[in-house]
């Protein structure tokens, strides 16, 4: 286990890491769709700061690392957001579709990189008794927090509320009659989510819904990244 000032600059890291290449796996998906919006808008780049959110990447996620940290010590869960990439969905060749292609490569990105972060293991281990104990634990544990950073960021994105991920992903499978008064949500959505995630277990203690499904949904994604990387 990582002191508190070590597991707080570990937690940034890979949580900027994870947004950073979720929001360029938007931009890039659209490009190679036709759309070349964030390319202009220079939102292709791997510099965190072009898609840093003050709220989403900032504020929020501040809160909750600093918060777990002065509590329980470590971090259990990560949670934030970062500022949405520009797509124009009349320069792709299917708007519906592409849409929904560009929307999934964000989470698709985050659970690439848990597998990744899975498989890093194996170079680590095979570093026992050339580096020592502690700095192999500390190693693991990075890691441990990497793939919880992008399965949480993965999986938050697929709710199917938007502008989230899953939202417009929904949206695209839609009936067309249903698209717009079901994106209209949009302007709510933020909002929506920061009630179910934060709001509602306080105005209802013991009923949290979003908390419960993600972190079953997160435990168990986590335990099949174990599994298939090898680690298990």
């Amino acid at each position: 286990m990582l002191g508190w000032l070590p597991e707080l600059l570990a937690a940034v890291c890979v949580s900027v890491l994870a947004i950073t290449l979720h929001e360029a796996a938007h931009g890039y998906a659209a490009l190679w769709l036709g759309d070349g919006t964030a390319q202009r808008a220079g939102r292709l780049s791997l510099n965190p700061l072009r898609h840093v959110d003050r709220v989403g990447t900032v504020l929020v996620p501040g809160v909750l690392l600093v918060g777990q940290l002065l509590t329980l010590g470590r971090v259990e869960f990560m949670f934030g957001w970062a500022k949405p990439v520009p797509v124009d969905l009349r320069a792709l060749a299917n708007p519906r579709v592409g849409m929904m292609l560009v929307a999934a490569a964000g989470p698709a990105m985050n659970f690439a990189l848990a597998m990744i972060s899975g498989l890093l293991v194996h170079p680590l281990v095979a570093l026992d008794g050339v580096v020592s104990r502690d700095l192999l634990l500390a190693g693991a544990h990075v890691i441990q927090l990497s793939i919880l950073a992008n399965l949480v960021l993965g999986l938050f994105n697929l709710l199917p509320i938007p502008p989230l991920d899953g939202g417009r992903i929904v949206a695209g499978l839609l009936p067309r009659a249903l698209v717009l008064p079901y994106m209209r949500l949009e302007r709510w959505g933020i909002l929506i989510v920061i009630f179910g995630v934060f709001l509602l277990p306080r105005l209802a203690p013991g009923y949290d819904p979003v908390g419960w499904a993600l972190q079953n949904v997160v435990q168990r994604a986590f335990d099949f990244v174990v599994l298939i990387s090898g680690n298990a």
